[in-house]
C-alpha cells in the first residue's frame, strides 16, 4: 500500500511543479485543459470499452452503484444540515454541497484500485463513476449548482448526459456483452494501448489541478467539514451498507475505498459555470487530495485488518 500511495504521489507531483516550473511557457490551466481533453475523450472511453466489454455485470453492479448513490445522497444531508447551522452565503453552499458528495472517483479512485486490484479495481471506479456519480452530478448536482448559483445559463439535463464518451462507450460494452459478442483480438490490442495512458495522466492533471493561490485562512472551518464528509463519512457510510448488502471481498473494499476519495475535479467547471465560490472549491480540492494519501491507507489497513 506505502509504495502505491508513494507512486501516485508521486505522479500528482509532477502535475503540481509543472504548475510552478511552467516549462516551455506553457502554463497548468492550459495543460490540463489539453489532457483532461484527450483523456476525457479518447482514452478513458477506450478504457471503459475494454474493461466494460470483457467483465460480467451482475448484481455486483447494481450493489456499486446503490453504495455509490446512498453515499452522494447521505453527504449531501451532512453537509446541507452543517451549511444550514452554520449560515452560509447561497454561493459558498453550493461549492460546498459539491465538494462533500462528488468524489473523484476516476481521476483518483481509478489509478489507486488499478494499483490495488488490477483489472478489477478499475472496473469497480468505472462502475462507481459512470452508473451512480455521473448521472447524479449531470442531473441533480447539476440542478443544485444552478439553484445556488447566480448565473442565468440555461440547462439542458438531456444534452449534459448525451455528451459524455465515457457513457456511451458503457452502453456500447453493454451491448457487446448481452449479444454475446467477443472482443476482436486486434481491437482488444489497441484499447489497450490507449487505455494505459489513462492513469498517470489522471493523477497528473489532479497535480495541476492542485492550487495554494486560492487559500484564506476564513475556508478553514468550512474545508474541515467537507474534509471530514468526504473522507471519513462517506466511506463510513458504504462501510455500513455493507453490512446490509452482500458484497464480494474485493468489491466491497473497492466501494469503501471508491467512497473515501477526495472531492472531485470536475466540480471546478460547474462552479466556473453557475456562479459558485470556485476559490473555495479549489481549495476543498487541494486539501482533500492532500489528506487522502494519509487517510486512504488508513482506510486500507482497517479494511485488510477486518
Amino acid at each position: 500500500m506505502q509504495h502505491v500511495v508513494i507512486q501516485m504521489g508521486f505522479l500528482i507531483l509532477c502535475g503540481f511543479a509543472w504548475r510552478v516550473i511552467q516549462p516551455a511557457g506553457i502554463g497548468a490551466d492550459t495543460l490540463r485543459k489539453t489532457v483532461t481533453t484527450l483523456v476525457y475523450y479518447l482514452l478513458l472511453p477506450a478504457l471503459v470499452l475494454r474493461l466494460l466489454w470483457t467483465t460480467p455485470l451482475g448484481l455486483d453492479s447494481l450493489h456499486i452503484a446503490i453504495s455509490a448513490a446512498v453515499a452522494i445522497l447521505l453527504s449531501l444531508a451532512a453537509m446541507y444540515l452543517a451549511c444550514r447551522v452554520c449560515s452560509q452565503p447561497r454561493a459558498v453552499m453550493g461549492a460546498l454541497l459539491l465538494a462533500a458528495a462528488f468524489p473523484n472517483a476516476t481521476y483518483m479512485g481509478l489509478p489507486f484500485l488499478e494499483s490495488l486490484y488490477g483489472a478489477q479495481g478499475s472496473s469497480i471506479a468505472i462502475q462507481y463513476d459512470l452508473f451512480a456519480c455521473t448521472p447524479i452530478l449531470l442531473t441533480g448536482g447539476i440542478l443544485m449548482a444552478k439553484y445556488y448559483g447566480d448565473s442565468d445559463e440555461p440547462v439542458h439535463l438531456s444534452r449534459d448526459l448525451l455528451r459524455i464518451p465515457p457513457l456511451w462507450a458503457a452502453a456500447a460494452a453493454i451491448m457487446m456483452q448481452l449479444s454475446a459478442t467477443d472482443l476482436p483480438l486486434w481491437l482488444d490490442g489497441a484499447l489497450l494501448m490507449l487505455g494505459s495512458g489513462v492513469v498517470p495522466l489522471m493523477l497528473i492533471s489532479v497535480g495541476l489541478s492542485i492550487r495554494f493561490d486560492s487559500w484564506k485562512p476564513s475556508y478553514f472551518p468550512a474545508i474541515l467539514q467537507v474534509v471530514i464528509i468526504q473522507l471519513l463519512f462517506a466511506p463510513a457510510v458504504v462501510l455500513g451498507l455493507s453490512s446490509v448488502i452482500d458484497m464480494q471481498d474485493i468489491i466491497h473494499d473497492g466501494v469503501i475505498l471508491e467512497a473515501a476519495m477526495p472531492s472531485m475535479v470536475l466540480g471546478l467547471v460547474l462552479c466556473d459555470r453557475f456562479g459558485l465560490e470556485t476559490a473555495l472549491y479549489a481549495t476543498a480540492v487541494t486539501v482533500t487530495t492532500f489528506v487522502s494519501l494519509f487517510t486512504l491507507p488508513l482506510w486500507y489497513s482497517w479494511l485488510q485488518a477486518m
